[in-house]
């Protein structure tokens, strides 16, 4: 079993993690999978790894059910808790390229549990339709079905999907650089013109509770968020560029605590969507 576990839960975390967009349910979710798979018969585990990523997922689609109404409650959007992605063995790191985009993982809130999970499986752990079937118990075909829904209500195509979250850290420093100048035109241009900007606080902390949306509304908070920034960014305070939830993130730390991370998603050369996460509760994984 315990060869199981360090073999395997790597793997069942990213699933969760995905499936769910919390790091704490895909660590309980993890946990609860392999206590219960003690009282397996070992004959059923001749293929752990699809059997583990069955039981992972339903457990997931539990959850997720069970999440829905208290997300729908939420002050403000709800946006996926970030997590470190790193080379190292803790639980929850990831490495680069391993997960879906945050932009992706943002816009699977628009999903049912049973539409997330396909895409999921497909997209982000790449099973095959009958294997994704035998997965959620569900029908070859009632799986593509439910893919074709989950594509058109997020409203990314196969093409966007593989350079999906792409921002070099280069464009990403051009544009903060923009807005530490307070170089107006210069953040329009690097904007698409119906850009939104969603802010998740949860009523811990100040964050926009509606949607920005267009360029010069989301300029304009930027600028306004730029405006409050010490001069000095040293000392007890530090914008940084860090590998999180397998892109580059921008974490802003106050006092060596981390107050908010940036998102940033491009379509066809241009910011489309930024996220900001500055619920404390999600921000716990970001040392």
């Amino acid at each position: 079993m315990i060869e199981l576990y360090e073999k395997y839960r790597g793997l069942l975390f990213r699933l969760a993690y995905q499936l769910t967009g919390s790091a704490a349910d895909a660590e309980d979710a993890v946990q609860d999978v392999f206590v219960k798979v003690q009282s397996v018969n070992p004959e059923r585990l001749k293929e752990p790894k699809a059997y583990l990523c069955k039981m992972i997922t339903n457990r997931c689609l539990d959850l997720l059910r069970s999440a829905r109404k208290r997300r729908e409650q939420y002050v403000g959007p709800w946006l996926p808790e970030p997590i470190p992605t790193m080379n190292d063995d803790s639980f929850e790191a990831v490495v680069r390229n391993d997960l879906l985009s945050y932009a992706i993982l943002a816009l699977l809130e628009r999903l049912t549990p049973a539409e997330r999970a396909v895409f999921v499986l497909r997209e982000a752990m790449g099973f095959d339709y009958p294997t994704i079937a035998e997965l959620i118990d569900k029908s070859e075909l009632n799986c593509r079905k439910l893919m074709s829904r989950a594509r058109g209500k997020m409203g990314v195509s196969e093409e966007e999907l593989i350079g999906k979250g792409c921002i070099g850290e280069e464009w990403v420093q051009q544009f903060l650089a923009a807005l530490s100048l307070g170089k107006v035109d210069k953040v329009l241009s690097m904007l698409a013109e119906d850009a939104v900007l969603l802010s998740d606080g949860g009523g811990k902390v100040t964050a926009a509770v509606k949607p920005i949306v267009t360029s010069k509304r989301v300029a304009r908070f930027l600028l306004g968020i730029r405006r409050n920034w010490p001069q000095n960014e040293a000392g007890d305070f530090a914008v940084e560029l860090v590998p999180i939830s397998g892109q580059t993130g921008i974490v802003i730390r106050s006092n060596g605590v981390v107050q908010s991370v940036f998102f940033l998603d491009m379509r066809k050369g241009k910011l489309q969507n930024i996220y900001i996460v500055r619920n404390p509760d999600k921000l716990t994984r970001i040392s």
